[in-house]
């Protein structure tokens, strides 16, 4: 039996039907799923479209109300509050503000977690390198390519270094290069002790980075269990050897025929090209060639390292309480007050003119009378006053 503290994810005959305006039903997208998924696990869900990967998703998450069935996330169920701040979510589309540029973003979602200024500053330039959008971080997001959206919206799922991270088709958009980098991060996050949730159409990145996958259709498990049980060929044997002469390979095959063994194939074995790509993008990255596009560094150390956060501010105060070379003095710039004589003529009551001749019109029954005297808290906001706070920079 499970232990009850091992299972981040456990979903009990989870069923999901949409219905029509008149409540008929309309079709079924999730049909008595029964999911358990433990702590330090990557679990890939795979299905075609339409088989309820992302509705599964959305139930995870509390998005969606299940029709009947169970679902429970850390123990508690999706709409439980205080489970949020554990899981990191990217979604099929990163639904990000166009307007804000990369480090205004994260600062945004940093200041959602109550993140304190410093370690939030930290967490933003590491999540940044560790993506490669450090160069283009004030860049608006809107101006990104789908790959740069994919790994500035990864980095966002990750701002809260979370305990589960569900990733909606992560890879999607991305370059060979940034999906095997995307999958180095798994390895780590995994070694670290992260608990990953990946749905992807990509079989190939699923298959690198899984210790077990779930495959749907119609809304229902059809396949589950681990990769190595899946996939693996028990009725073969594989031998791999260097390069072998046609009369060497004619002693094989009768060797192996007089031992009763019927040799199903004999070819020679050749590259991927993923791996080939990779070479060869990998060595112009050593000669440093240039290039417009993103580069993505190291691993987060937030991310990577078992400290908490408790553990790295003791450090960091140890550090600061070290002495350190003086620093040149720094002078400080004079604010310069903005003059406010136009100001004080505008808001100074008008005299009144001499009256005229001709007796004026009264006006019209309803309407607004002028005011002579300007509106004062218009003309503060204009100098400047009471703004909002500013997004932090570094």
């Amino acid at each position: 039996m499970d232990d009850t503290n091992d299972i981040v994810i456990q979903t009990f005959r989870l069923t999901k039907i949409f219905r029509d305006f008149w409540l008929r039903e309309k079709v079924t997208a999730v049909s008595e799923l029964d999911l358990t998924v433990h702590r330090k696990e990557v679990f890939g869900l795979l299905g075609p479209n339409g088989s309820g990967k992302s509705t599964t998703i959305k139930m995870l998450l509390g998005l969606l109300f299940p029709t009947s069935g169970r679902v429970t996330i850390f123990g508690h169920t999706p709409t439980d509050v205080g489970i949020k701040a554990r899981i990191g979510f990217l979604p099929e589309e990163s639904y990000l503000y166009p307007f804000l540029d990369a480090w205004e973003t994260l600062d945004f979602y940093g200041r959602l977690f109550h993140q304190p200024r410093r370690e939030r500053m930290r967490r933003i330039g590491k999540l940044l390198e560790m993506v490669g959008l450090a160069s283009v971080a004030y860049r608006r997001v809107g101006e990104y390519s789908k790959g740069m959206q994919r790994r500035i919206g990864l980095a966002q799922a990750l701002i809260n270094d979370p305990d589960l991270l569900i990733l909606d088709e992560p890879t999607s958009g991305m370059d060979p290069v940034g999906s095997r980098q995307f999958k180095d991060l798994i390895h780590v996050l995994a070694q670290r002790g992260k608990t990953i949730l990946l749905s992807s159409h990509l079989l190939a990145d699923v298959e690198d980075v899984s210790d077990r996958v779930c495959i749907l259709y119609g809304g229902r498990v059809r396949s589950e269990g681990r990769i190595e049980d899946l996939l693996g060929r028990h009725a073969l044997t594989q031998i791999t050897a260097q390069r072998l002469d046609d009369a060497t390979l004619a002693r094989v095959r009768q060797v192996l025929q007089q031992a009763g063994c019927d040799v199903v194939d004999v070819t020679t074995p050749r590259d991927k090209l993923e791996a080939l790509f990779l070479r060869i993008v990998q060595e112009a990255q050593r000669k440093k060639l240039a290039t417009g596009g993103a580069v993505a560094g190291e691993v987060a150390d937030f991310l990577r390292s078992g400290e908490s956060d408790s553990e790295q501010l003791i450090q960091e105060l140890v550090q600061a309480a070290q002495p350190a070379p003086a620093a040149p003095a720094v002078v400080e710039p004079v604010a310069v007050e903005p003059a406010r004589d136009v100001l004080d003529e505008l808001v100074e009551e008008k005299p009144a003119p001499p009256p005229a001749a001709v007796s004026p019109v009264p006006p019209p029954p309803g309407s607004p009378l002028r005011q002579d005297r300007a509106d004062r808290s218009v003309l503060d906001e204009l100098m400047g006053q009471g703004q909002p706070e500013e997004t932090d920079r570094p």
